[in-house]
């Protein structure tokens, strides 16, 4: 049989695991805001640019900075979801780390008093008399 701590290092390992996929997904995320961020930038650029070919397109060049900005709402939204899953799953690790750490110690006390129970029994056990001077007297 497995020893609990045995069986809550495991679920530390796989909420580890899980807290690592939330971070990814977090800085994918970020990665994507950057993309679009850069996007941003370009498009603010033409719009103010005196090109005259940016000027004809400066319509198009404003609805497209509209949608760009609503898809940054979104992708922020997402960041935020995706940071708060990643501190909850951390929190999560740190409380099951705690407990297997614990239950650690409670086993490890448990072996110990185990071990000098074994010796006071080893030591009672050979300084009594055997069976057949008890009985004699």
């Amino acid at each position: 049989m497995k020893a609990r701590s045995d069986k809550l290092k495991r679920l530390v390992d796989v909420q580890r695991h899980l807290e690592r996929m939330a971070e990814s997904e977090l800085a994918e995320t970020a990665r994507q805001r950057g993309v679009l961020a850069e996007t941003i930038d370009v498009v603010v650029d033409a719009m103010g640019s005196a090109h005259p070919m940016h000027r004809v397109f400066s319509g198009h060049y404003a609805s497209q900075l509209g949608r760009l900005m609503q898809k940054d709402q979104m992708l922020l939204g997402i960041q935020q979801v995706h940071e708060a899953r990643m501190l909850k799953e951390r929190a999560k690790g740190d409380r099951l780390e705690e407990s297997m750490k614990e239950a650690r110690m409670a086993e490890d006390r448990e072996a110990d008093d185990n071990q000098v129970l074994d010796l006071i029994d080893q030591h009672v056990a050979g300084y009594a008399p055997a069976s057949g001077k008890v009985e004699g007297r």
